[in-house]
Parts: structure tokens; sequence; C-alpha cells
């Protein structure tokens, strides 16, 4: 029986990550990303599929990231009619994120034909609609961590810990090979140990095969201690001078990170206690989430809910549904803290909140994420005197702060850790999910360390058994 791996997506770049695993018969997806880029190329990508969609006895789902959940409703409008299996959080996240996702692109293309319209050129069509999205949760089949299921006759599959947002998955696939079977573990992406909230990534033994991220493959983190004093010098410094921190973040999990150590950094006295707002619906519907799992939480975080300290801090922070409350935010001349979405400033009611408050130098702008080039927030990170916003330039006289020890992708050194405790027996290490400049660096590492590193093509085919 041949065993083979093919990489569909989220090689040598960090979005679209989708997998097949062939044994015999069996065939399954590992992941089911959303590659995102530019209109036109977002398209062609997304709708390209190197394999038959009815032919799919299953889809294995990490975590609930739309670069990784993003592509399902789009599999199962173009026919998947498989299940998809992932952690009980992860299909309340994507009950949440991928009807969202829908949403965004109906939104976009309304935009986009009435531009067309004025130009003559054809209506366009969403990747997929908010129906659509809905449509494919029926699929979903929720497994606890350690609970072994079979998704295919050839194959079993076990959810592990992977510390890197609420519910993700290493995913362990044990397969029947022709003499001996076959174990291939999938840990992209995956976390960092003391994250807040979160346990550890848990070790997995007896390796045959490792598909890896290699995000920052080339970077170390700095200690997550450093990120919760330079947090409170930021806001401390901001607010002495009568000026709000306006802080654009990711609505899953980096919202929930920011808001622990707010909430921790007030209750701790170490920061003046100013009004804080979560300026987002789809991140306080996440937050509603992160509490119905508590099981996903570490010991500390369970402890503090048992004994009545909400970790989110629903007594310091307001959470922001409707639009008026938000526009009214714009108008408070108080110092304050704002943490609005999207994380990399390219849409949503963050762009407002830049807006009237980019040119005022006694504000600050906190980024606590990743801005990918052309971005605005990149375009803010790099401190370029004047930005577009809603096609107007602004002045930015706002102080800029990066904070980069929020990152809950594992680092160069944690990843080379992780794989050092595993054991010896690992034939080959797939390296996925990151950028030519971290993956090839990391290459070279694990080569001199006496493994064996690949770095895939997209689409090529490995043959592992």
């Amino acid at each position: 029986m041949s065993i083979k791996l093919k990489f569909c997506g989220g090689t040598r770049t960090v979005t679209g990550s989708m997998h097949l695993l062939k044994a015999g018969q069996s065939q399954v997806l590992i992941d089911g990303g959303l590659f995102q880029g530019r209109r036109d190329e977002f398209y062609r990508i997304n709708t390209a599929l190197p394999f038959n969609l009815p032919d799919i006895n299953a889809l294995l789902l990490s975590h609930a990231h739309i670069d990784h959940s993003g592509n399902i409703p789009n599999l199962v409008k173009q026919g998947l009619k498989s299940p998809i299996y992932a952690t009980s959080a992860t299909v309340d996240l994507c009950g949440l994120m991928l009807p969202d996702s829908g949403h965004i692109q109906e939104e976009d293309i309304r935009f986009v034909n009435k531009i067309n319209k004025r130009k003559g050129l054809p209506a366009r069509e969403p990747l997929y609609t908010e129906q659509d999205a809905l449509n494919s949760l029926t699929h979903f089949r929720p497994f606890d961590y350690h609970q072994t299921f079979q998704p295919a006759p050839e194959i079993s599959a076990t959810f592990y810990e992977a510390g890197h947002v609420l519910g993700a998955a290493i995913t362990v696939l044990d397969i029947k090979g022709n003499t001996h079977p076959i174990r291939l573990v999938y840990a992209v992406d995956l976390g960092r140990n003391n994250l807040p909230l979160l346990r550890d990534p848990e070790i997995i033994k007896n390796i045959d095969y490792l598909i890896i991220e290699s995000t920052y493959g080339n970077k170390e983190h700095e200690p997550i201690e450093t990120a919760k004093g330079r947090l409170t010098d930021t806001v401390s410094r901001t607010i002495r001078r009568g000026g709000k921190v306006i802080i654009p973040s990711f609505a899953f999990e980096r919202t929930q990170e920011v808001v622990y150590f707010l909430t921790e950094l007030i209750r701790k006295q170490k920061i003046p206690q100013v009004p804080i707002y979560v300026d987002s619906p789809l991140a306080t519907d996440i937050t509603m989430v992160f509490q119905q799992n508590i099981k996903y939480l570490d010991e500390k975080t369970q402890n503090q809910m048992r004994r009545q300290l909400d970790p989110f801090g629903f007594e310091y922070i307001k959470y922001i549904r409707s639009k008026d409350e938000s526009q009214m935010l714009n108008d408070d001349r108080r110092p304050m803290i704002i943490i609005s979405a999207s994380g990399m400033c390219e849409a949503g009611r963050i762009l407002h909140h830049l807006k009237n408050n980019i040119a005022n130098p006694a504000n600050t702008i906190l980024i606590v994420g990743y801005m990918a080039q052309n971005t605005l927030g990149k375009k803010i990170v790099d401190k370029q005197p004047v930005v577009k916003i809603f096609g107007e330039e602004h002045q930015l006289k706002a102080e800029v702060v990066k904070i980069n020890a929020f990152s809950a992708h594992a680092d160069r050194n944690e990843l080379l850790d992780y794989i050092r405790k595993s054991n010896s027996t690992i034939k080959r290490i797939f390296l996925v999910h990151g950028d030519d400049e971290q993956s090839q660096p990391f290459v070279e590492q694990l080569t001199n360390a006496g493994y064996k590193p690949y770095l895939p093509q997209k689409n090529e085919e490995v043959v592992i058994g």
C-alpha cells in the first residue's frame, strides 16, 4: 500500500494551509485554509483544488484561524461531502468565524460591484457567502484531546494540545503500513510555553514523519514577561500625557491575551484604571466562547474562574457591539484604551479609531501582532509620516509602539526544542507555514542538528511509505 503526502497549500508561505494524506484507498485532508492575498490571486488559488473532493474521506482541522479553516465553506460548496473533525472549542469558534468571513466577502464584493458597474465591467461573486459558511457547519464533528477516532479505513487520528490558540490541536495520524504502522504528526501551528490562558504544547513521542511550521524559524521571541513590562510602560506613559492607547488586534486569541494582561495589571495597580473598550462584536462573541470552554484553559486560569476572578475583565472592560457606541468613542476626549479589529488595520472599526486619533501626539498606537507587507498596519509599524485611511491622507503623529512578545507561534529555539524532546526516530521533517527567509535558515539549523528537514513546493507529492 502506497502512503503519500501532497502539500496543497501553506508551503513557502504562511497562509492557506492544506495538505492531503493518501494511504491506499483512504484520502484525508489536513486543514482547509484560506489563501489570503490580492483579490484575483485570492480567487484563483482558493478555487484551484489539486484533488477530487468526492474522494475525500475526512478533513482534520487543527484550529480555527482563517488561514487554516477559512476555505472550508468553499470546499463544501464545491462538493466536499465528508465529515470535518476538530476539537469542540474549534467547532464553536468556526461557528462564529466562518460566517463572519462569508459576510466580509459579501460586503467586499458589493463594494467592488458598485465600482465595476460604473466602469461597465461584469459583476463578481464572493468565494462563498455567509449562508455557505452556515451550511458547512453541519459537517463538523467534535472530538476532545486524547480521544482516538478513525477518519478513514487505513488511518486513525488523535488530537493533542498545541498550546497555540483555544482548541488548537497537534494531530497525530497512525497509518496502517505494509510491514508496520507509520506515525505522522502535524504540528502546525505550534504554540509557546508559558503563554497566558493556555496549556503548553504536548510532546509527542515515537514520530516517524513530522510536519511542522516554520513561521519564526529564523527568529527568537522576547520572553512573554517582557510584554507585560512594556505594556505597563506604554499605557502609563500615554495616560500621563492625557492620550488614548489604540490597539489593533485580531478578534481571536490576541484580543483575549491583551485583555488578560490588562486585567492583571489593573488588579495589581500597575496601570491607572481608565476606561477600556473592546470594540469588536466578533471579539466579544469569541471571548464568550473562551468562557464556555474552560476545560481548554490552563490550570491557573481555571482556578481564577472558580474563584470568580474573571480573566477577561468584564468588571473593568466594556465590550461594545453597537455602531453608535463605537462612534461615541471618537468624541470622548478622556484617556482610554481601545482594542479593535481588524488586526492588520485593513478593515473594520479600527480604521475609524485610527482616523480620529492617528494625528494626535498624545496618543499611542500599540501594535501587538504580525503586520503583512502593504497593509496599513505595516505602514504604521514602519512609521511612514503620511498614511491613507479611507482614501484620505493622515499625518502619523501618534507614538507607535510594537510589542513582539505576544506571538502565539513558537520561535526558532522553541521549535528545535520541541523536536529534540520528541525523540530520535524521526525519519523526515517537512517544513511548512513559513516564508523562505524564515524556513531556509531553519532547514540549515535542523540539518546541523542531525535531522533530515525538507521544504516542499506547493502541490508536491512525497512518498512516505
